[in-house]
């Protein structure tokens, strides 16, 4: 979504969040620097029965793609895992929750095409 946080601060934020939120920080994943790159997403959730859930910094780094993003809720969710974003102090632990977050998604990528005013 055009936005860049240093990999460290996100590492800071992440701790905190686990800490502050009683779970276990096992370990940060960073993705590739490309467009639309979600190579160690994919490796990661190929290995979701390791793991209780994922904690991403922000909903922002999941695929812009709706039909991307739901397949990985429902990948965790099938995993009887559970999806955090420390910046929104967000979650989806179930199939109800999604919504939410999705409604967050489509008005993010519907700010842009708003009149402003003044223009």
């Amino acid at each position: 979504m055009g936005e860049r946080v240093p990999q460290h601060v996100q590492n800071m934020v992440l701790r905190n969040y686990c800490t502050k939120n009683n779970k276990k920080y096992l370990l940060s994943a960073a993705e590739y620097a490309m467009s639309d790159s979600y190579l160690v997403l994919n490796q990661i959730l190929n290995e979701l029965q390791e793991v209780d859930g994922l904690v991403f910094y922000s909903l922002f780094q999941l695929p812009t793609s709706q039909l991307k993003r739901l397949s990985i809720y429902n990948k965790i969710l099938d995993f009887k895992g559970e999806l955090h974003f420390a910046v929104e102090g967000l979650k989806i632990t179930c199939r109800e929750e999604i919504n939410k977050i999705e409604t967050i998604w489509l008005i993010k990528q519907t700010l842009p095409k708003c009149y402003k005013y003044g223009e």
